[in-house]
């Protein structure tokens, strides 16, 4: 497309990139029964996301990924019919007026819902894409850094439910393959999470370990399982209970023995990060770029954390778009922490875009190339039409 070079705005750039349409995209595919993962939120049995396209006037295209936010059909018609309208006359030269459009037109008169939040993180990634592309310039160069590596470690809808045989077995695959770092799964009562943590312990003494709870927690489970965690060198406790349940937060951070709590990825914009860092309980935060305000916001978030010497790890969603912009932004942010691999087996929506996987040394690098980094082939969206239901049963 336009092959302006970095180092200042051509005079039309404004002109150029002005947003010609808005279009979402959802898209489905249903999870082999051999190969559904369950956690604490049920049983993975389709993989939902939503593509979202910016066409701007000079030609340039630009790709984002708005998280499904278990209703795809309804992030996209939001898109496609609310949120569109309000961009009629924006740039993708400056996505931080056309969030700032959105905020003020709808956020701020409706509440910070996590529809609307989630929607509009699918724009503003598409939007940063456009201007990489008509630039020719990677994404993390335009916020300010650039390609370094990043420490990986291996999560996404995997490591499930089952025998701690099998769960040491799937470790094993993932160390082999140069994963440093793995995120279990606890929410299967405090009885039977324990001894898989301790398994891959035992079997990894030298293997970071991450935990996550998918909200399923109470406080007395957390009690049970505190000594083990500690014991067994958990990097983190993500997501014990419910993102607004900051009582049981603030009540659970002394019981933890120095494993931090981690949560951040059913937050929602600068506005809800800034309530954690009142509280003061949530030592990592993880923020989703397809859930929590898009790139432009989750640059805001980071640099608010960072005056807290809070690391920011981001969450990740389903496709290769979101794990793309997510190195991007690590590689540009100075707390900048873990990136979350997507280690679940058959992800369409991964493969097909983006496969992010450790070097040697369990670490990655942001896609070379304009923008994200990111050719999308819109025979996917052709073949992955939106499949009905929930995504976990």
């Amino acid at each position: 497309m336009v092959q302006n070079q970095p180092g200042g705005a051509p005079p039309d750039a404004v002109a150029d990139l002005r947003i010609r349409s808005v279009q979402a995209f959802p898209i489905s595919f249903a999870m082999p029964p051999d190969r559904v993962v369950r956690h604490g939120i049920g049983a993975a049995v389709k993989r939902d996301t939503v593509l979202v396209r910016v066409q701007t006037e000079c030609g340039v295209v630009g790709w984002g990924e708005a998280h499904h936010g278990r209703g795809p059909t309804s992030i996209a018609d939001l898109i496609n019919n609310t949120l569109a309208h309000f961009l009629a006359g924006r740039s993708a030269a400056a996505p931080v007026d056309a969030w700032g459009a959105v905020y003020a037109r709808h956020l701020a008169s409706h509440g910070q819902g996590a529809g609307t939040m989630i929607a509009l993180s699918g724009i503003d990634m598409a939007l940063w894409d456009a201007r990489g592309r008509y630039w020719n310039t990677p994404c993390h160069v335009l916020m300010g850094g650039e390609r370094r590596p990043v420490r990986a470690y291996a999560g996404g809808v995997s490591l499930g439910f089952q025998p701690a045989e099998t769960l040491v077995e799937e470790v094993a695959a993932l160390v082999a393959a140069n994963w440093r770092a793995v995120k279990l799964r606890f929410g299967d009562g405090v009885a039977r999470d324990v001894p898989r943590l301790q398994a891959v312990r035992r079997a990894f003494p030298d293997l970071t370990i991450m935990v996550d709870a998918n909200c399923a927690y109470s406080l007395a489970d957390l009690r049970r399982a505190a000594d083990a965690l500690r014991d067994c060198g958990a990097e983190w406790l993500e997501e014990p209970f419910p993102a607004h349940d900051h009582r049981s937060y603030a009540e659970a951070k002394p019981l933890m023995g120095g494993v931090p709590l981690a949560a951040g990825e059913n937050h929602y914009g600068r506005f809800e990060f800034h309530r954690l860092l009142e509280d003061g309980s949530v030592g990592i935060f993880q923020p989703d770029l397809s859930k929590a305000g898009g790139p432009s916001e989750v640059l805001r978030i980071a640099h608010m954390a960072g005056a807290w010497k809070i690391p920011v790890c981001p969450h990740i969603a389903t496709g290769g778009l979101n794990h793309a912009a997510t190195v991007h932004l690590l590689s540009a942010i100075d707390n900048g922490g873990w990136f979350e691999g997507d280690a679940s087996p058959g992800n369409i929506f991964r493969d097909a875009l983006c496969r992010i996987e450790p070097d040697g040394d369990g670490m990655v690098f942001a896609p070379s190339g304009a923008g994200w980094g990111v050719e999308v082939d819109e025979a996917l969206i052709r073949a992955h039409p939106v499949i009905a239901g929930p995504g976990f049963v």
